[in-house]
């Protein structure tokens, strides 16, 4: 039985271990793994598929994502020898706010964007969610101060069902240090100032001091930065 009252902080690769192991124990057959191939995204895929832990692992192909990325997944498939689910948007509604709006009308507003956002990755976690009780996510708590509101295991209202953040308390050098000690395939884009990387319209390479995601959506303020998957 969950008790977010008792929760305590989890931070070792081992506790993370046996945390997943508990909750894919306790969620059987209804928790999965959303990852957009980001990363810390790469320590939890390792986690799941190197411990073969009965948890589902997926991503959102929006259509507009990097070839990088799209490499990544099948990288990831050919070492693992395990299947990464994909759920795209409804055609349909794409090409109807494409006709309606233009191919970059989230340039011009933040609703436009929103909308975007909700078409192209929302609706299609939604689908992924369906029949699910607890979602396990790459989220970090120096990513934004958003997020740092977060905690590491929640209940998510919008969704109905429970969250878990696996690397909450890590690091971008705790999770530098695991892919090198692991040899994890990684987009290589991070390499090169992409430290947060979605749709190619709406990401760019970061400057020295500016914060991880401040390359996303970047003509926007930092305060409006979240897409709609985590609120």
């Amino acid at each position: 039985m969950i008790d977010l009252e008792q929760q305590k902080k989890i931070v070792t690769e081992s506790e993370i271990v046996n945390k997943l192991q508990e909750l894919a124990k306790e969620f059987d057959g209804k928790i999965a793994y959303s990852t957009s191939l980001g990363f810390e995204e790469q320590v939890i895929t390792h986690l799941i598929f190197a411990n073969d832990i009965p948890i589902e692992v997926f991503t959102i192909d929006t259509w507009r994502l990097f070839k990088q990325t799209l490499e990544l997944k099948d990288k990831l498939e050919a070492r693992y020898g395990k299947k990464i689910k994909v759920y795209t948007p409804d055609k349909k509604e794409v090409e109807d706010l494409v006709s309606k709006k233009g191919e970059f009308s989230f340039y011009d507003s933040i609703e436009n964007r929103k909308e975007c956002c909700q078409i192209r990755k929302v609706v299609p976690l939604n689908q992924a969610l369906e029949g699910v009780d607890c979602w396990i996510t790459g989220i970090r708590a120096e990513q934004s101060a958003n997020r740092q509101q977060m905690q590491q295991l929640e209940w998510n209202e919008a969704n109905q069902l429970y969250k878990f953040h696996p690397l909450f308390y890590w690091s971008e050098e705790e999770v530098s240090a695991f892919i090198q000690k692991h040899d994890l395939p990684y987009n290589p884009m991070h390499d090169q100032n992409f430290p947060s990387i979605g749709c190619e319209p709406c990401t760019r390479a970061i400057k020295p001091e500016e914060d991880q995601r401040a390359g996303r959506w970047w003509w926007e303020t930092s305060d409006t930065k979240e897409c709609g998957l985590h609120k």
